[in-house]
């Protein structure tokens, strides 16, 4: 019993380490700090804030995912492909929250890198008439294979788009009806 319990317990050791034997604690870096940017408050309701980030990505080619009717939630994607076998998709996630009459939009994006790869497969087949006879069907097969993903650091990145979202809040408050 207590030579089963060993095994586990070494087995589960060796399943929370890297190859190298070191420990991935990038949990230990989240610093939880009020000067991350990945948020921004405006002067706007929650749905307000959220049409102005819809309208500010759709503007640059991201594709929205359907969000079921969430006014203050959205999701959206873009593609690119910086090379000729490398494809990088950039995934935005927005959750706007009122805090009175202002919201502030809950902003990251997630940046996941894919290569090529070619892989061979082959099959043979017998022909039982003419004794074992294998003929070699060779083909080949392109996949695109996940190589990274991670959110994309706070910075100027954001701050780029929430500039973009306060110009589209700015745009909405133009149209808004008089008496407003």
């Amino acid at each position: 019993m207590a030579a089963a319990l060993a095994a586990v317990l070494a087995a589960t050791l060796v399943g929370c380490s890297t190859p190298g034997g070191t420990k991935l604690k990038v949990y230990q870096s989240e610093r939880f700090e009020l000067d991350q940017a990945f948020s921004r408050l405006f002067d706007s309701s929650a749905e307000g804030t959220c049409e102005a980030a819809r309208r500010a990505l759709l503007s640059q080619g991201y594709l929205l995912s359907d969000n079921a009717g969430r006014p203050t939630t959205l999701q959206a994607r873009k593609h690119f492909q910086p090379e000729g076998e490398v494809h990088v998709q950039i995934e935005f996630h927005v959750s706007c929250v009122s805090e009175g009459p202002v919201a502030t939009a809950f902003v990251s994006a997630i940046q996941e890198q894919y290569v090529l790869r070619r892989s061979s497969t082959s099959a043979s087949v017998g022909v039982s008439a003419l004794g074992s006879v294998s003929i070699p069907l060779g083909s080949t097969g392109d996949s695109l294979v996940k190589v990274g993903s991670m959110t994309i650091p706070a910075g100027s990145f954001y701050d780029r788009f929430f500039v973009l979202m306060d110009r589209f809040l700015r745009e909405q408050g133009s149209e808004a009806p008089a008496g407003r």
